[in-house]
């Protein structure tokens, strides 16, 4: 039995409920308040739900807010590893967000995606269409396109893409001699760390538990294996998002650099429309203001 739903304990959440939810193999963390037309918010790499704590509120005026840690990640549980590291992949993550959504009794809702979490509700639109009515994803292009587009920019500037996806436990025992030096202390992850002091700490406490690395690092291993192939199979099929699509950028991170994001998503989707914002990676947390007016304009759309 797990324990009944209490108050979220971080203020920026106030007036949501946190629980654990079993979907399938994974016990979800789960955060959920306001009311209106479900929405499902999915995080990224380093990071928990608590990234989305500066849109909460805003996002609660409108909707009933569901915001998930991913399997392996935050305060949910990590299932077991196989070989072919299926159940990291993006195909599991999505049916975990689907399961979860019908056990609060939602069979059809909006999705909105960070990073890895943008991976996940993509994915989700593909495998489960009728489910998805609109969808945002934020600062990614599909896991086939940067995999088939890698070259030594990327190579350079998005080194983690490999280097967690190399066979246990090398990442995993390199990362454990310092994971807050690793995820925090360089590159973009030194911008996490003048973000809310509250998701912070969640972020920190997360790394420090080798069971979130090592699922961390199965998420790429996925993204590099099973994941890819899904693209793949899915291009070469002609299967395309169904939903309305909104992508969001930063207008100061690598995307606008290496890919004419829109174009690329156009591939891929039949109703695509975004922009890009005057930040980095980290749209949420960078430019609250401006991410949840986009995301209100686009997912306000679906109620009107």
């Amino acid at each position: 039995m797990f324990p009944e739903p209490v108050p979220d304990p971080d203020p920026a959440f106030a007036g949501f409920e946190l629980s654990l939810q079993q979907v399938a193999d994974a016990a979800l963390r789960v955060r959920v308040g306001g009311s209106g037309p479900p929405l499902l918010l999915l995080h990224g790499y380093p990071q928990t739900s608590a990234m989305w704590g500066e849109v909460a509120a805003g996002l609660a005026a409108a909707f009933t807010v569901v915001a998930s840690d991913l399997r392996g990640y935050g305060g949910s549980s990590a299932p077991p590893t196989v070989p072919g590291h299926e159940t990291y992949g993006k195909r599991a993550m999505a049916a975990d967000g689907l399961a979860l959504m019908r056990r609060l009794g939602f069979d059809r809702f909006d999705v909105a995606g960070h990073d890895r979490g943008g991976r996940v509700a993509y994915r989700m639109a593909l495998d489960s269409p009728d489910a998805v009515r609109r969808l945002t994803v934020l600062d990614i292009v599909p896991t086939a396109e940067v995999w088939a587009r890698a070259d030594a920019r990327f190579a350079l500037g998005y080194w983690h893409w490999a280097f967690l996806a190399q066979p246990a436990p090398l990442p995993e025992t390199l990362i454990g001699y310092d994971p807050e030096q690793f995820f925090f202390g360089g590159g973009f992850g030194r911008a996490i760390r003048g973000f809310r002091p509250a998701a912070v700490a969640d972020y920190v406490r997360a790394v420090r538990d080798p069971a979130v690395v090592h699922a961390m690092c199965e998420d790429y291993r996925a993204g590099a294996g099973p994941d890819r192939a899904l693209d793949e199979e899915d291009r070469a099929a002609g299967r395309r998002i169904a939903a309305p699509l909104q992508v969001l950028w930063g207008a100061r991170g690598a995307l606008p650099a290496w890919y004419d994001t829109l174009a690329v998503w156009r591939d891929w989707a039949d109703d695509v429309t975004g922009a890009a914002l005057d930040c980095g990676h980290f749209l949420p947390e960078e430019l609250p203001a401006e991410t949840l007016a986009a995301l209100l304009d686009h997912h306000g759309r679906a109620n009107a």
